[in-house]
């Protein structure tokens, strides 16, 4: 029988990066490594931050782990359009309660999208009815030269 909770990351750590490719699949690639995470299977998940999770700094993960991410990505070839990713969590100050994490990418500067992810975090936890809590984000801007990604994460885990 399955049981819920017995498996809870208790980590956490933010991360970006961008790069330009040949193709799109390609600049993702690159924008996955300058992020410190190319050489992992990401695990796409929703917006949960789990409650007393720990923000670490990034570590790299061994080659082909499995790694459970909230994401946003964006993959433009308009030569001189400005793209940008960005991530939020809002953290309850009650850390017996979870937290959120949003993602959000544009065609735009990093600065309105990185505001429109921390609103977005907001929202979320006003609609959970958790009014005492912090927001952290992390976002990454580019101009496209040819093919370019910009990739933004957060990055769940387990202490050793």
């Amino acid at each position: 029988m399955f049981q819920f909770g017995k498996n809870i990351p208790d980590i956490h750590f933010l991360c970006a990066g961008s790069s330009e490719g040949r193709t799109g699949l390609n600049s993702f690639d690159g924008a996955l490594l300058s992020a410190g995470i190319g050489d992992t299977n990401l695990i796409k998940m929703s917006s949960i931050l789990p409650p007393h999770s720990k923000e670490v700094e990034p570590f790299n993960a061994p080659a082909g782990s499995f790694l459970p991410v909230a994401y946003a990505s964006i993959t433009s070839g308009e030569p001189d359009m400005f793209i940008s990713a960005a991530v939020a969590i809002a953290i309850p100050t009650d850390r017996s309660k979870n937290g959120v994490i949003m993602e959000y990418s544009n065609m735009s500067h990093l600065e309105m999208v990185e505001a429109r992810v921390r609103e977005m975090a907001k929202e979320a936890m006003e609609m959970r009815g958790i009014s005492d809590f912090t927001i952290s984000s992390k976002g990454i801007e580019t101009q496209v030269k040819n093919i370019a990604t910009c990739f933004a994460a957060v990055v769940l885990g387990y202490k050793k």
